[in-house]
């Protein structure tokens, strides 16, 4: 990121007339997880300065299977990114966890013990600044964290080229914005201040902002509508500002709104963690199993564990055990299974009462990761110019992010300075 320079500098480029770009029209992406077709207001969403909206299909699983898919185009089967954990023994970083495996159970477990282990990972065993020790300590080191890298920068889902690779292999000057710019979480607001100074310093042409917290909100207030309109209206102001500060650089600068899925509201639970366990199979010496929110994966290691456990979740009244045909048409079937042999997908609006990923103290009244055919599920696309008809799903967001390249550039300004 280029440093803010002196005050008086950047007082002196906000003062200055703004030119148009003439090397084409500035493009402003924002990525707003979380923004759901079904959440926009029906007047739509900022309509005068992005009259061109529909709804997108998104992909089956999390946004750490969506946002690759936008930014390659590619589904997760093919660019590799589906969940944060994988079965991996052989290349875990945490295999020396096994030494510590005699431990009692709350030992190692406690929230203590996962801050130390997710500190060690982040800082010292190049798991990422996301790692989040989602699961028991003892587990990890059959697992791989899949996210050791930015997502948000060239070469980040490498070998897999992002949109990101492709700005860089065209030589186009572009800034990218999102909470992994440094070992903490930076807020939004924060990030937004550095687009605004960056498109009053004329710094590039792109400019890429992905905005974090609008899903953690949702899972906290889905079913408040006056709670999700302020929400959504606070958004709005945040939004109509920095775009007012892209038209004064470029009265015609495109500008876009995306999300890589939508937020169903929780109406249901359901103990999965103890309708398996229930079985009485030991983990992980005869299966293994990660519960996330809306999905369960599943690896057997003797025959009557896999028998036994596929049984009792057909049984399941909150969700269904995805066939392989069905994997495959979703493109997310995985032929080594590293993210399950055996996939249970909660049906909408259903909750797992406890997973690995949040405890029984946590209670979201919104939640995503269900099936993308759930009218909850879409995500959007809003944007001041018209996109083809043929971008329908969140793979398609690909090559509208490649705009920047492969929209005609012009040699000559397009309107007038504006004055100061």
């Amino acid at each position: 990121m280029r440093p803010a320079g002196s005050r008086a500098e950047l007082m002196a480029s906000v003062r200055r007339p703004a030119r148009c770009c003439t090397l084409g029209p500035l493009f402003v992406f924002v990525l707003v997880d979380a923004l759901g077709w079904n959440l926009l207001p029906p007047a739509g969403f900022l309509p005068d300065l992005l009259p061109y909206q529909r709804p997108l299909r998104t992909i089956l699983g999390f946004s750490s299977g969506a946002i690759p898919t936008l930014l390659t185009g590619q589904p997760p089967q093919v660019h590799g990114h589906w969940n944060l954990l994988a079965y991996d023994p052989t290349n875990s970083r945490f295999a020396w966890l096994r030494h510590f495996s005699s431990l009692p159970r709350p030992w190692l477990g406690n929230r203590y013990a996962r801050r130390l282990v997710q500190l060690i990972g982040r800082r010292c065993l190049g798991a990422g600044s996301s790692f989040a020790c989602a699961v028991h300590p003892r587990l990890l080191p059959l697992l791989k964290w899949t996210e050791e890298r930015n997502f948000y920068a060239p070469g980040g889902l490498a070998p897999a080229t992002s949109v990101f690779d492709q700005w860089v292999r065209h030589d186009l000057p572009f800034r990218i914005y999102s909470y992994r710019d440094g070992w903490r979480h930076v807020p939004d607001d924060d990030l937004l201040g550095r687009a605004e100074r960056d498109l009053r310093r004329g710094v590039a042409r792109a400019y890429f902002v992905y905005l974090s917290e609008l899903d953690h909100f949702l899972h906290l207030h889905r079913t408040e509508p006056d709670a999700v309109r302020s929400r959504l209206n606070h958004l709005a102001g945040q939004l109509r500002q920095l775009f007012t500060v892209a038209r004064e650089a470029d009265c015609e600068a495109e500008l876009s709104v995306a999300s890589d899925h939508g937020m169903a509201a929780v109406t249901r639970q359901f103990d999965l963690v103890a309708a398996v366990q229930a079985l009485g199979f030991r983990m992980p010496e005869e299966y293994l199993a990660i519960y996330d929110s809306s999905m369960a994966r599943f690896w057997f290691f003797n025959s009557a564990a896999r028998r036994m456990i596929t049984a009792r979740l057909n049984q399941l009244p909150c969700g269904r055990i995805l066939t392989a045909d069905e994997l495959a048409r979703e493109g997310v079937f995985f032929a080594d299974q590293r993210f399950g042999e055996t996939i249970f997908l909660l049906h909408p609006g259903w909750l797992a009462a406890t997973s690995d990923f949040h405890g029984r103290g946590w209670r979201p009244t919104g939640m995503h990761g269900y099936h993308p055919n759930d009218a909850d599920s879409s995500a959007v696309l809003l944007s001041s110019h018209p996109p083809p008809a043929s971008l329908t799903t969140i793979a398609g967001l690909r090559d509208w992010l490649q705009r920047p390249i492969t929209a005609p550039a012009e040699v000559a300004p397009r309107c007038t300075e504006v004055p100061s």
